[in-house]
């Protein structure tokens, strides 16, 4: 009898403690989901950079006839590219600024307004590359008869794309990455180093919104590959224990 009610109550401890296994697993799942997420951006960035670089010169036109032509001569591979760098890049950040919205609940009041700033962010993108897709199908359709109206629609078309996709600096993603560093730092949910370069990003981003210092959108750019390749090792690695060790952090 002894025996079979000590087997009992290990069963219910057993039990009891499953919530919170379920719990910690769930939880490693988000994060090592928002691991792959970090790195799905960098390697958009890293795939982005080159095509339009060398494959395409649409970025260095400034004449809007040529920016059409260029559309037209490279219309299938320019779709796909909006379509993985800016439309699905956009829902893949939304997952991460969700995961490390989680992670670090330690610090609420930041990472709550990061986690708002990082989901307005990916639905800018994400209807930025939408508009152009669409618009530039709807411009290629028109150059067959009549190349100046398409030249014509275009110019109105890609100011509302850029304009979504911050095309005057990265105001929203350095504000995304400060705030996500700015809270790391006060749980230590991440590497020290870590939420410091994030912080230099956050902070070139910002001032690349201030037109003299646009050119600082190359220093946010670059280092964001480093820094999203870094996040994704880390949140990769995360385990079942390391479940939010972070929420016993003070609020704010």
């Amino acid at each position: 009898m002894n025996v079979l009610h000590m087997s009992n109550r290990s069963k219910v401890s057993v039990t009891a403690t499953d919530p919170q296994d379920t719990q910690a697993l769930t939880h490693a799942r988000q994060q090592r989901a928002g691991g792959v997420a970090a790195l799905y951006i960098a390697a958009a960035y890293l795939v982005a950079m080159p095509y339009f670089l060398i494959v395409s010169d649409y970025k260095d036109l400034v004449d809007p006839a040529q920016k059409v032509t260029s559309l037209v001569a490279n219309q299938n591979s320019m779709y796909v590219m909006y379509l993985a760098s800016y439309v699905v890049l956009g829902i893949v950040l939304a997952a991460l600024a969700l995961a490390l919205w989680k992670r670090l609940a330690g610090s609420p009041s930041i990472a709550a307004v990061g986690g708002v700033v990082g989901l307005i962010w990916a639905c800018m993108l994400v209807a930025s590359g939408l508009v152009f897709n669409y618009g530039a199908a709807a411009v290629i359709d028109l150059h067959a008869t009549s190349p100046a109206q398409a030249v014509s629609a275009w110019q109105a078309i890609e100011p509302v794309a850029d304009a979504l996709s911050s095309g005057q600096g990265e105001l929203l993603g350095g504000l995304w990455v400060l705030l996500v560093s700015l809270a790391a730092l006060r749980t230590a949910a991440l590497p020290k180093a870590l939420n410091w370069l994030g912080i230099l990003i956050g902070i070139a981003g910002i001032a690349s919104a201030i037109p003299p210092l646009l050119d600082a959108v190359y220093v946010f750019g670059l280092l964001e590959i480093v820094w999203l390749i870094w996040l994704g090792t880390v949140m990769l690695r995360t385990r079942p224990s390391e479940q939010s060790q972070t929420q016993s952090v003070s609020t704010q």
